[in-house]
């Protein structure tokens, strides 16, 4: 399970990205978040997520808003 905060959300295409700790950037779209609304999510959230090898490079998936305890 990889971790990292939202770098850049695109609302009105529905997909964002994610800066992983490792420091690499990962492409979501709203289809592969878990657990909350893509409308309710902030830019600098802290989430969870798995990475997937796309054609156009990484993909995260199962992405989770990280639990604030």
């Amino acid at each position: 399970m990889h971790t990292g905060k939202i770098k850049k959300l695109v609302r009105e295409r529905g997909f964002g990205f994610i800066s992983d700790t490792d420091g690499s950037e990962v492409f979501f779209h709203k289809n592969n978040l878990v657990g909350s609304e893509f409308d309710a999510l902030n830019g600098d959230e802290e989430v969870e997520f798995e990475v997937e090898k796309s054609a156009k490079g990484p993909s995260a998936i199962n992405v989770k808003v990280a639990s604030k305890e």
